[in-house]
C-alpha cells in the first residue's frame, strides 16, 4: 500500500512538472516592431510595409525610401533611421525625418529637426556630397547624388 502511494505521488509530481514546462511562454514583442507601431501611430501618412532580417521598411509620401534598422548581435549601433528624398528636400521631408528620429531615439523633435536640417543643408560645392556629423549624441550621415539626397541617423550602443 505504501509503494502505491509513492508511485502515485511520483506520477502526480511528474505530470505537474510536465504541465509547467509545456505551458506556452508569454509572447514578447520585438522592440523594433514596437518602435514601428509607434512611428505609424505618431506620424500621419506613415505605413509599415514589411520586415526583412533586421530592417523594417516604411512608406510615406514625403520620402522615396524610408527604413528602420534594428540592432542585431555584434553591431555597434542600436537603431538606424534611413530616409531618401529628392535632391532638394522639401519641408515635409525634414518634418518626417525629425518626427521619426524623435520617436526612435527619444530626443526632442526640435533637436532632431535642427540636426537633420544642418546635415542635409551642408552638402554642396564646398563641403561635398557626403557629410558626417554628430548632433545631440546622434550620428548623422548625409549623402546625395544627382537626383536624390539621403540621411542615415544612428546612435552608438554605449550612449
Amino acid at each position: 500500500m505504501i509503494s502505491r502511494l509513492h508511485v502515485r505521488g511520483a506520477i502526480i509530481v511528474a505530470t505537474a512538472i510536465t504541465g509547467l514546462v509545456t505551458l506556452p511562454a508569454p509572447a514578447r514583442a520585438d522592440q523594433c516592431d514596437d518602435i514601428a507601431k509607434q512611428l505609424a501611430g505618431g506620424i500621419d501618412g506613415l505605413k509599415v510595409n514589411f520586415k526583412a532580417a533586421n530592417i523594417i521598411y516604411l512608406t510615406h509620401p514625403a520620402a522615396k525610401e524610408l527604413s528602420l534598422g534594428c540592432r542585431s548581435k555584434g553591431q555597434a549601433y542600436s537603431n538606424e533611421l534611413y530616409a531618401k528624398g529628392d535632391r532638394k528636400p522639401t519641408p515635409q521631408f525634414y518634418d518626417l525625418v525629425a518626427s521619426a528620429a524623435a520617436i526612435i531615439f527619444t530626443v526632442t523633435k526640435d533637436d532632431t529637426t535642427t540636426g537633420a536640417t544642418r546635415c542635409l543643408k551642408r552638402m554642396g560645392l564646398l563641403r561635398g556630397d557626403k557629410i558626417t556629423m554628430r548632433y545631440k549624441r546622434l550620428n548623422m550621415e548625409c549623402t546625395r547624388t544627382k537626383t536624390e539626397a539621403a540621411i542615415a541617423i544612428t546612435r552608438p550602443k554605449d550612449e
